[in-house]
């Protein structure tokens, strides 16, 4: 007989210890039960329907679902709102009365269950929580250039109250794919090509979202369980293509796919995301290897593992069926389906003896966990209030205004002087849904602000001109804008790509864009084979600098697009990526040197398509350029120029530090971003040209100087060896600091004899 306190079932004890109340529950439930757990089930915006006065009605497709199971495991979506899901202002919950669905939603869920078990809502908080009225952050890729690990930390805090005080629970953030072709359309949902700084910002992801945990793991009412994705190499799919295999070595998954994937089970991690792509042969989410051995065994990771969407189901090509297919995802480590048939049959599988129920019952366990963790059997309809939306507001410009990149300037044509006549020109000029990214929610009319809009509003002498559009040649537009540059002192141009989805495009059944409408250049199914901007851009950019008018180009993007004649024939240019919706005015501090340009390239960008890859940390092997093209990047990770000028003395070493002197020779205050690099001379295994392991910002008046010191402990020194372990290993190594890889190839460097004894007993190695 299972144990009671008092004649209360343990599991309903608060004070019990979680793992406590979890067995007791677990022991309680059914087969049919316990399958029915580990299943995330329809689209969320299927449950309900605006009713005529204004409320929230269930659907039969929610009643059918917790019938079929007695209750829900998961729920993907309740509050999504976007092109695919065809949820609008009209017809979805907005931030005033999310709570209120959630909270309808989830009393019936209990109710239906025999055992009054809770469903998790989980819910995409990609750059923001994907709702009506939730705060747009910049994207990923945006959040990279930046650099600042505590800014992010505050940006994710709020993301995750926003989340909670609508009623969901549970986050999915991409984090762990790192950008190594940008063809692939999911680039901007990268955090750049480099796992270190990757990693910095996953920890900084989950410190942010899930905040310090109470007893047994409780997550305070404001924080949310992170699951992030995708879990691994699917940054690395061949030829950019989404969902494609990727054709990778152990090693190069290990030192290149893995460190932020475990940075964030090491910062406490809810979750992880198993990717579409295979390794080795075998999907991720049937990937027994990658799921149990080196997540679950290697890394003592002991939360729950999602498979992405109807990504089980496409085991069966493997396994035969829908059965045996999630038989094998369970028994590979997955713990919880996303839409698919084959976590529906598990009771099933047990029956046919494809899968023990023990197996079956490790899996449940997680998910109950979780729940327990959450606070649900307590308080399965909380909600705490709403932050502030002014705070979400700030917190999105900072980013931006961080992301904010300045690759050259020629002449010292930027800051612009506030008493200059400027054109303002180009398709991303004077709009705001290109600046958002994929992944977003519809906005409010009058949300975010555009470059035109933020010029206009410091007072400069403006003028405008669209001039084309992102896609598509038509040049119609483009005398204007000739005569708009011509009549003034100085021209900006907005040019750029956009993941706007909008109401035609096509999409598949996991919300991947089937076909490419509009002007949707990049985004989730939007792959390019080339990375050059709309003809009709390129056009208007030669007929705009070919006037004679200092031209600054700003660049507004998902990924780094080819745009070498920007280089060649612009006085200045900028990337600001996708910025959010008051980017514009992030953009407009930098032009007019109301901010600093503080951002760095997060990727390398190419001249072409045809030097890919061309990422820094490539293998240190002897190639030369191609015969018709330099191999060499455009611009290097790690570039971006302030308004002032920095010199980096020689580096030092202090014991197990390495120091370096820093001064701002310029007539400004800026900021420079120091960045450690190791160059290894004598390695088990064979090096790469260089390895990002430390950064650091760093502000100085005019004249200023300033010594920056680096900690070499293990997480800095550690390597992948023969064996795949990853530890502190003997060897000689160059350190290097500098504004950027390409300077630290030429920067004067300090070498260091490594030993065993750099691990220092409390520390772990990446």
């Amino acid at each position: 007989m299972t144990a009671t306190r008092q004649g209360t079932p343990l599991y309903r004890d608060p004070t019990a210890p979680v793992d406590t109340r979890v067995d007791d529950l677990l022991s309680r439930m059914t087969l049919r039960e316990k399958a029915g757990q580990l299943n995330q089930r329809m689209y969320g915006w299927d449950a309900y329907r605006r009713t005529p006065d204004g409320g929230f009605e269930l659907t039969d497709a929610l009643h059918a679902e917790t019938e079929r199971f007695a209750g829900l495991g998961a729920l993907y979506g309740l509050l999504r709102a976007d092109a695919w899901s065809g949820v609008d202002h009209t017809t979805g919950s907005g931030a005033r009365d999310g709570a209120e669905l959630a909270h309808l939603v989830q009393r019936h869920v209990v109710e239906r269950s025999r055992l009054g078990i809770p469903a998790l809502f989980v819910e995409e908080v990609p750059h923001g929580h994907m709702a009506l009225d939730g705060t747009v952050l910049p994207v990923n890729l945006a959040v990279g250039a930046g650099w600042d690990p505590a800014l992010y930390e505050r940006a994710a805090a709020h993301a995750a109250a926003e989340l909670r005080a609508r009623g969901g629970h549970v986050a999915l953030v991409s984090a762990l794919d790192i950008a190594r072709d940008p063809r692939w359309g999911r680039t901007e949902e990268c955090f750049g090509e480099d796992p270190y700084l990757a990693a910095r910002l996953t920890e900084a992801l989950v410190r942010g979202m899930q905040g310090e945990q109470g007893p047994d793991g409780l997550f305070a009412p404001d924080k949310a369980p992170v699951v992030l994705k995708h879990f691994a190499g699917q940054g690395a799919t061949v030829g950019g293509r989404n969902s494609a295999e990727s054709e990778l070595g152990l090693r190069e998954l290990h030192e290149i796919h893995l460190p932020a994937a475990h940075a964030g089970v090491r910062a406490g991690a809810a979750a992880v995301m198993a990717a579409y792509n295979e390794v080795d042969g075998m999907p991720c989410c049937g990937n027994r290897a990658l799921l149990t051995g080196v997540l679950r065994e290697r890394w003592g990771f002991d939360g729950l593992v999602m498979a992405d969407g109807l990504a089980v189901d496409r085991l069966a090509r493997v396994t035969g069926d829908a059965v045996s297919a999630g038989a094998l995802a369970l028994g590979a480590g997955v713990d919880i389906g996303l839409w698919d048939e084959g976590f529906t049959r598990l009771e099933e599988a047990v029956e046919r003896g494809l899968v023990s129920e023990a197996a079956l019952d490790r899996a449940v366990a997680r998910v109950l966990r979780l729940k327990f963790r959450l606070g649900l059997f307590e308080q399965p309809c909380g909600a705490p209030p709403l932050p502030s939306p002014a705070t979400g507001r700030d917190l999105s410009t900072a980013l931006a205004r961080a992301a904010v990149t300045l690759l050259h300037n020629d002449r010292g044509v930027l800051p612009l002087s506030a008493a200059s006549r400027v054109a303002v020109l180009g398709p991303h000029a004077d709009t705001v849904a290109h600046q958002l990214g994929d992944y977003t929610a519809p906005q409010r009319p009058g949300t975010g602000t555009s470059v035109l809009d933020a010029l206009r509003h410091t007072g400069v002498d403006v003028r405008h001109a669209r001039g084309c559009a992102l896609t598509g040649g038509d040049l119609s537009g483009v005398p204007e804008a000739i005569a708009e540059a011509a009549a003034c002192d100085v021209a900006v141009l907005v040019l750029g790509g956009s993941s706007a989805r909008t109401p035609d495009t096509e999409f598949d059944a996991n919300g991947a864009a089937r076909t490419v409408v509009s002007e949707m250049t990049c985004g989730e199914g939007v792959d390019l084979a080339g990375l050059r901007l709309g003809a009709a851009q390129h056009a208007l950019l030669d007929a705009v600098t070919a006037t004679g008018t200092p031209t600054v180009v700003v660049l507004v993007q998902g990924r780094p697009h080819a745009v070498p004649e920007a280089a060649e024939r612009a006085a200045a240019l900028l990337t600001a990526w996708y910025p959010g919706p008051w980017g514009g005015e992030a953009i407009a501090d930098v032009l007019l040197g109301r901010a600093e340009p503080l951002g760095r390239l997060p990727v390398s960008v190419p001249s072409s398509a045809g030097q890919l890859p061309v990422h820094y940390n490539h293998k240190e092997t002897e190639y030369g350029g191609y015969a018709d093209d330099s191999a060499e990047p455009l611009y290097s990770f790690g570039h971006g120029l302030s308004y002032t000028g920095f010199t980096y003395g020689p580096p030092r070493l202090s014991g197990r530090t390495v120091e370096v002197d820093i001064t701002n020779t310029g007539e400004r205050h800026g900021r420079t971003v120091a960045q450690l690099y190791l160059r290894r001379l004598v390695a088990p295994v064979w090096p790469r040209t260089l390895e990002l392991r430390g950064f650091r910002a760093v502000d100085l008046k005019p004249g200023e100087s300033r010594t920056v010191a680096f900690p070499l402990g293990g997480d800095r020194l550690a390597q992948v060896g023969a064996g795949l372990e990853t530890a502190v290993l003997p060897g000689t190594v160059e350190i290097r600091v500098a504004e950027s890889a390409r300077r630290a190839l030429t920067a004067v460097p300090v070498v260091l004899r490594v030993g065993q004894s750099f691990t220092a007993p409390d520390e772990t190695p990446l």
